[in-house]
């Protein structure tokens, strides 16, 4: 889950080139470049400044080139030669680092666009010169690129794991399960209400298992493995439409490869094989 060539960043510093790599979005789609083998992220070469109609952010640089986020205006015409994917989408062709880039690149366009103005005066932010940031001139108050923490647990009884449907999910996929931390709450207490509230199980040895950006829009995917401890499943019926215990050799249809709740899988997975 790691990026070890991806190094991010709010400002370039005075080594750094002009733009190389351009994270554009349209309509929050990403737009790739078409090639004739694959698609791939738009760079240099492929963008002018006079396609840029809105502003630009440094986020970082990859292999020592910088990259660039950025959000055309929705009248604007996607550019020639590229086309528009859904971050889900665009995994399949750009791959986990680019994934994780335009994740980054996705949030801090939002961001800017949603903070335009305070949400306590109603004066009109102003950006800091020195990170991503805004600020209101009239009354002080600072704004920063949201982020929203969530856990995620693999529960594992008797050589099973517990996997949940959703009930608003579209995929029909089931995975473990998970949810947002409240205020006032450390992770661990997050683990075992969330898993009380969802399923009415208790749950014990939380041990802490990954982390994953998520970008679907701002949230921060803290993985977890506990061991069930008592108790029946009891469905929350308006978020869950079905939980059971699952072996490793016979698993219902889960999520791809690009998220942590899929790793979490696989390692319950390799343990029991």
């Amino acid at each position: 889950m790691l990026i070890d060539d991806f190094k991010l960043g709010s400002l370039p510093s005075a080594d750094d080139r002009e733009p190389y790599f351009w994270f554009l979005f349209h309509k929050d789609k990403i737009l790739l470049k078409k090639t004739d083998e694959a698609y791939k992220i738009p760079d240099s070469m492929d963008v002018s400044a006079e396609d840029l109609v809105g502003k630009s952010f440094y986020i970082g640089s990859i292999d020592n080139n910088p990259c660039y986020a950025s959000r055309l205006l929705e009248e604007k015409t996607i550019l020639r030669g590229m086309e528009a994917f859904n971050l889900r989408q665009a995994y399949a062709e750009i791959g986990d680092v680019f994934f994780q880039i335009a994740g980054r690149a996705l949030q801090i366009v939002n961001w800017d666009e949603n903070h335009r103005f305070c949400g306590k005066c109603g004066e009109k932010t102003e950006d800091k010169i020195d990170e991503h940031a805004k600020i209101c001139p009239h009354c002080g108050l600072f704004f920063y690129p949201r982020l929203s923490p969530a856990i995620i647990v693999a529960i594992v009884k008797d050589n099973k794991i517990l996997l949940a449907k959703n009930k608003n999910s579209i995929t029909g996929f089931y995975s473990v399960l998970a949810g947002f931390v409240e205020a006032g709450e450390s992770l661990e207490e997050c683990v075992r209400r969330e898993v009380r509230e969802e399923v009415g199980i208790e749950i014990k040895n939380v041990e802490y298992f990954g982390s994953q950006p998520w970008p679907f829009p701002n949230s921060l995917m803290i993985g977890f493995t506990a061991e069930y401890d008592k108790g029946e499943i009891v469905l929350q019926e308006n978020e869950i439409q079905h939980a059971d215990w699952f072996e490793a050799g016979d698993m219902p249809q889960i999520p791809g490869s690009i998220s942590i709740s899929r790793k979490l899988i696989d390692w319950f997975i390799g343990n029991n094989k």
